[in-house]
């Protein structure tokens, strides 16, 4: 495949920006793509789109983390280790999420109807549900803490089920989420620009809005994925007959308790802080 052959996991590592630069051109062009050739179905064949561009890089980070299980005994050093490849993964979705936001901002409202009504739908339930809940006094902050805690634990738990029986398919779910995120800051950005200067304080307002929590539910969804697709890459190697599985599967239990931190602190950032600044 081409896009096998744009970068390595190796390079990516060492050459985030070019990462990152992929992941806002896979959205954009799956974005364009949809609108021409599918354009009824817009709001999902993006996100296919993107993901079908993504897979190559998905896949041979995965690999190659999974080697890093036989090679490296100390469990320390190996999610050290696994930094690299969760930094690739974040450069890659920062780049989808600056993809989406922009076509949200900058194209005609007509076209963003057609482009993201599924991921507006899925944001007006998200509000109906919580927000909600708060306005008319029947959640407690505790409640709603609790709720968006157990939300986020459910899209975990997708996540690394996608990632085990789909290597990584955990992509499709986080590039899901890069859409929402797209248009959540698009609304923002859309209700409060007056004139043209105003885009450039407003855009990044809008995305630290979102990002301030959103960043480490994402990255709790990465390692998430890093975990499931470590073993499903170890299954398709045949390493569960070996004694090495021992240590993948270990490594993968930490990952996927480090991510379950991960969730509950972006929560009570979500919670405690983000509307405090961002209101």
């Amino acid at each position: 495949m081409v896009l096998e052959s744009l970068i390595s996991p190796l390079e990516a590592g060492n050459k985030l920006k070019r990462v990152f630069v992929f992941g806002f051109i896979y959205s954009v062009v799956g974005a364009f793509l949809a609108l021409w050739i599918f354009r009824s179905n817009a709001s999902l064949v993006m996100v296919f789109l993107t993901v079908i561009a993504s897979i190559p890089l998905m896949y041979l980070t995965l690999r190659l983390e999974e080697k890093k299980d036989r090679v490296i005994k100390n469990e320390k050093i190996l999610i050290k280790s696994h930094g690299k490849a969760l930094k690739v993964f974040m450069f890659l979705f920062f780049g989808m999420i600056i993809g989406y936001s922009l076509l949200f901002i900058f194209m005609p409202s007509a076209t963003t109807d057609v482009l993201f009504q599924t991921q507006t739908d899925t944001i007006k339930a998200i509000n109906a549900n919580i927000s909600g809940n708060a306005i008319s006094g029947n959640a407690t902050i505790g409640g709603i803490l609790l709720k968006i805690i157990l939300n986020n634990v459910k899209v975990l738990f997708f996540t690394v089920l996608f990632a085990f029986f789909y290597g990584a398919g955990a992509i499709f779910i986080l590039t899901w989420n890069a859409s929402v995120i797209g248009a959540a800051v698009g609304n923002f950005v859309n209700a409060r620009v007056l004139n043209f200067i105003d885009y450039f304080h407003v855009i990044p307002l809008g995305i630290m809005r979102y990002m301030t929590h959103g960043v480490f539910e994402i990255l709790a969804y990465f390692i998430g994925g890093l975990a499931g697709g470590i073993i499903s890459v170890a299954v398709i190697n045949h390493d569960i007959d070996t004694d090495n599985f021992k240590n993948i599967l270990k490594d993968s239990v930490d990952l996927i308790l480090l991510a379950l931190v991960v969730i509950i602190f972006a929560g009570l950032i979500e919670v405690f802080v983000t509307p405090v600044f961002f209101s």
